[in-house]
């Protein structure tokens, strides 16, 4: 991000901090100031609001694919400044799962209890309402709706929370689907969770567990997917149309290609570890035209290409995406992918660039 973008992301989160209802715009961003109710959206027909845009963190305590396999005193404090300076810019909801910072991979440190530290630091110095989503791992050993409850309790138990904002089933199970769905009913009904939702399900499966759902009187808020400018698989397999048409929220993942739509990495610089035999050298001379009129357009609203992605993801409405960020600079900058909109011929733009580009293999969960 260059130097004038920096400058003003950083002076916009201590703006909003301060909770200034109305900035001037400066020639390197325009940024709308995020207020509690106008920058909130309904997750599905639920009552819960989030921020219309969140972060992800997968990364924070991972070191099977990100971080190098490796995890320190550095990078918990780069964590913790993301979580900090995402708040302070508005974004207020994170997205966590209990699969993430796995006990069994080494040196790893549980992403729940990262979040629940850091949630407990920041409450005791500046009480904030932050909106956390956590998951259920389906694992092939785990029945019936009580496994649902019992792995909930034990998240709760990791963030330090009494409930959670909102609860998933992380992918579809092999089988048990139905009772890990009742399980989820039964969250709500206990009151630990304030909605429910699933991720990487495919659109049969999104309209079974909406319906089961829908018969105890609960709505399914959110589908949680992979969903970006170069993968549009949720177009493609009717999930994002069943989505808007049941009225459930879809949280894209990966919304900015694992980092490769900022345009940090090219042929001779991939990305490293697991990323690195996705995003080969290859691809990524593929991928550089559509980079270059991604900067291009990003350039005449004074954004970096990564507000720009998001922007264009804000803008097939019905999508809220989480980035994940690994430190504050990239939090500050996600912020700036809110309080503008490109324009329709530059989202048909970007679009007809990208169908251009083979899709990379997404998780093979969405297509159990």
């Amino acid at each position: 991000m260059s130097m004038a973008l920096q400058v003003a992301s950083a002076s916009f989160c201590r703006f909003h901090h301060r909770n200034i209802k109305k900035i001037q715009a400066t020639a390197a961003e325009d940024f709308a100031v995020l207020t509690s109710e106008v920058d909130k959206v309904k997750l599905g027909r639920s009552d819960l609001k989030v921020t219309k845009l969140g972060i992800g963190a997968w990364s924070w305590g991972d070191t099977t694919f990100w971080n190098d396999f490796q995890w320190d005193e550095r990078k918990l404090k780069a964590a913790k400044a993301a979580f900090n300076s995402s708040i302070d810019c508005g974004i207020t909801f994170f997205d966590t799962a209990e699969v993430y910072g796995s006990r069994l991979s080494f040196g790893a440190v549980n992403s729940e209890t990262l979040i629940g530290s850091f949630i407990k630091e920041r409450q005791q110095k500046d009480p904030t309402e932050v909106a956390i989503a956590t998951k259920f791992a389906a694992l092939p050993w785990r029945f019936g709706r009580g496994s649902v409850i019992s792995a909930l309790k034990d998240s709760l138990s990791r963030l330090g929370l009494s409930s959670v904002d909102l609860y998933l089933l992380h992918w579809p199970g092999i089988w048990g689907n139905e009772g890990y769905i009742d399980g989820l009913g039964d969250a709500v009904e206990m009151g630990l969770v304030k909605a429910v939702g699933v991720s990487n399900y495919s659109e049969k499966r999104l309209r079974e567990a909406y319906g089961q759902l829908k018969k105890r009187g609960i709505p399914l808020a959110s589908n949680q997917v992979n969903y970006s400018l170069i993968y549009r698989a949720p177009e493609e397999n009717g999930v994002k149309a069943a989505c808007d048409e049941l009225g459930v929220t879809l949280i894209a993942y990966s919304p900015i290609a694992q980092g490769v739509l900022t345009g940090k990495y090219t042929p001779q610089n991939p990305p490293s570890g697991p990323r690195g035999q996705i995003y080969t050298p290859e691809y990524l001379t593929k991928l550089q035209p559509l980079l270059s009129r991604i900067k291009e357009i990003g350039l005449n609203y004074g954004k970096t290409p990564t507000q720009v992605v998001l922007n264009w993801l804000i803008a097939q409405e019905n999508v809220v995406p989480i980035p994940g960020a690994k430190n504050a600079e990239q939090a500050k900058e996600f912020a700036g992918a809110l309080g503008w909109r490109l324009t329709d011929d530059e989202i048909t733009d970007l679009r007809s660039l990208a169908t251009k580009i083979n899709p990379v293999i997404g998780f093979p969960a969405e297509k159990l």
